[in-house]
């Protein structure tokens, strides 16, 4: 049974609930000292000064050429040499799944979109990734680096996934994201890779590439260090934009995300170590900022926790949360700090969210946020939720502790604060 079982037991509760939840297990120095040192340790890669334009590889900026091969011999090529930058000039080039290799910085020029394949088949073989927390074989994401080093995003242009209603999008099966009654979606294959990682098939086993209808993701680096997305804007993505999975030493810098289908959650951080989001400007159909770090049997068994991540100077407009942790976070979050945000919309639910339940489990512990302007939202400015998805039905029960916010202000919303937890 919830902790909060009504609105007015709600309203009875939170006010005596707030200060010994924020106060809990406070550390005796000051926590943000351990954000500046964070900030020390990222450092963003560095590229030789070497220049491969996709055209000289037979790129056509008339977005309809197929350009895959030509991106693939451009970082081939770039990679050879010892790394650099490769270009893509002013114009509208149209691509298959692009993966990066180390020492490549893949540059957008000013007035250069890259137009991503509506055709499925433009993402396969599939490879190793992680999709909800689980990993398996699918689908590449858009732009896709695995194990790879010092690798690159940047530049003005825009990166447009051409998703819809039509395209990517119904997938999700639902009649408000295009999917019609007979048309295929994710739900069979999802519910299958979910008993997979739940009885620990081998991942190589697990081949949810074509026929599928698992969504791929815009931008994947797996197991990557040395990562860097600056400057660049997202637009119209399948599914969840910006996944770094098990990286180290990650920057995601003055990027733009307009994208507003299902589950298009802006940055998603899972299983990372020393992450900086900074002067972001999110607007998307999911949580904008969303860290994780696996979920459920899967989570567990690779036990990596999201750690040491500093998010400043962004802005958030529409969305389900606007920093939010879950909801899978089998392997634990710790150590997030979050400063100088501006978060604005009758279309935001949430200021910081967390969502977990009894078969996710996890710690999410030393939680900071301070200097937070909010126009409105929603629904809650802080939200705690234990009751996602399969809520108390699981035998490993989350915990959430030492959570600071400080130095917000709010204009409008319709609650403080939101408990929902479990009684035992």
């Amino acid at each position: 049974m919830p902790v909060v079982n009504t609105r007015r037991d709600f309203l009875r509760s939170s006010a005596a609930a707030l200060a010994p939840w924020l106060r809990a297990a406070q550390p005796a120095a000051d926590p943000w000292q351990e954000a500046a040192a964070i900030m020390q340790r990222i450092r963003p890669p560095k590229f030789p000064d070497r220049e491969f334009s996709v055209t000289r590889f037979g790129a056509k900026p008339d977005g309809v050429a197929d350009c895959t091969a030509a991106f693939r011999k451009a970082i081939a090529e770039c990679a050879r040499a010892g790394g650099g930058r490769v270009l893509v000039p002013a114009g509208r080039f149209m691509s298959g799944a692009i993966h990066l290799q180390s020492g490549v910085n893949l540059h957008l020029a000013e007035g250069a979109t890259i137009l991503f394949s509506r055709e499925p088949k433009a993402y396969l073989p599939a490879v190793y990734t992680r999709w909800e927390g689980m990993e398996c074989m699918g689908y590449s994401a858009f732009i896709y680096a695995y194990r790879q080093d010092n690798i690159a995003i940047t530049g003005r242009g825009t990166l447009d996934g051409q998703a819809d209603c039509s395209h990517w999008w119904p997938w999700k099966g639902r009649t408000n994201c295009g999917w019609k009654k007979g048309d295929p979606n994710q739900e069979a294959a999802r519910r299958r890779l979910i008993e997979m990682a739940e009885r620990d098939a081998p991942v190589q086993e697990r081949q949810f590439g074509d026929g599928s209808y698992l969504r791929p993701q815009f931008i994947q680096t797996y197991q990557c260090r040395n990562v860097l997305i600056e400057g660049v804007t997202i637009v119209n993505s399948p599914m969840w934009e910006i996944h770094p999975v098990l990286c180290r030493n990650v920057t995601v810098r003055n990027v733009d995300i307009h994208s507003h289908g299902p589950n298009n959650d802006g940055c998603n951080p899972e299983s990372c170590h020393d992450v900086l989001i900074e002067g972001c400007r999110f607007d998307t159909g999911d949580d904008c900022i969303a860290i994780k770090s696996g979920r459920n049997r899967d989570g567990r068994r690779i036990n990596v926790p999201s750690e040491n991540i500093v998010i400043r100077g962004c802005q958030m407009k529409d969305g389900h949360g606007g920093v939010t942790i879950g909801s899978e976070m089998s392997g634990s979050v710790r150590n997030v700090f979050a400063e100088d945000c501006r978060m604005d919309s009758p279309h935001l639910d949430r200021a910081l969210r967390i969502k977990t339940n009894a078969v996710r489990g996890g710690v999410v512990e030393n939680v900071y946020m301070r200097k937070v302007h909010i126009g409105q939202v929603a629904d809650a400015v802080i939200h705690v939720d234990f009751y996602y998805e399969e809520g108390a039905r699981g035998d490993f029960l989350p915990v959430v502790r030492n959570i600071r916010v400080s130095d917000l202000t709010c204009e409008k919303s319709r609650f403080a604060l939101y408990l929902r937890g479990f009684e035992k």
